[in-house]
């Protein structure tokens, strides 16, 4: 009997989990290159020095290579333990999340995968989709979840969490982001990071805090 071809969200071995990774680094340098429709099977397995035989056992197809990705980003962010106990103080959160989110959306290598999305999500709106839902609004859905708590406790005035998250967490990229996301420049710096999150920061503070009375 022939056993049937696995998906790429079934377990592996190590010596499996290898070679989709090395087949998932020559997909993405396809789709860079070449763009999602002009990134063929065979472009790709050649990219990942691999059969079709052995791309068309872990992938049925393009799409589904992606999805992988898009899978493997949200896990990668998973890794990264932002501490938003609710009952930790917002002088203490804010500042340590907003290092930790653009050191982990700046990572080396990291960009890869947004630049994927933004190569096809315009001919594959559902795969855009899917990574805006399960990569970045759910860093924001659990900051504003934490920025919420703290309000409930007066720490903070606000009558959009949603918004407020969003809009730290944008400027918190300010600079940065755009700049590595193009490749116009490098990772940035731990320092160049804490001075943009702290002016964040502070931005942010004036913003929401509640206003002493005169």
């Amino acid at each position: 009997m022939v056993a049937a071809p696995r998906t790429s969200l079934q377990p592996v071995g190590e010596e499996e989990s290898s070679k989709r990774r090395q087949i998932l680094d020559g997909a993405r340098k396809v789709f860079l290159e070449l763009g999602f429709d002009g990134a063929s099977m065979g472009e790709i397995a050649r990219a990942a020095a691999v059969s079709k035989g052995t791309l068309y056992v872990y992938f049925p197809d393009k799409a589904g290579l992606f999805a992988a990705i898009v899978e493997e980003e949200k896990l990668e962010q998973g890794k990264v333990a932002f501490n938003l106990d609710p009952a930790r103080d917002v002088d203490t959160t804010l500042p340590e999340f907003g290092r930790a989110y653009i050191a982990l959306l700046c990572r080396p290598g990291g960009g890869s995968a947004i630049r994927t999305v933004m190569a096809i999500a315009e001919r594959m709106p559902e795969l855009g989709s899917r990574f805006y839902t399960h990569v970045i609004a759910h860093t924001v859905d659990r900051f504003a979840a934490y920025l919420e708590a703290r309000a409930a406790l007066g720490e903070l005035v606000m009558d959009d969490t949603q918004l407020a998250a969003w809009q730290f967490m944008q400027m918190c990229q300010a600079t940065l982001f755009q700049a590595f996301i193009f490749q116009a420049n490098p990772s940035p710096s731990a320092e160049r990071i804490a001075t943009v999150v702290d002016s964040a920061t502070r931005v942010f503070f004036a913003a929401y805090r509640p206003k002493q009375a005169d």
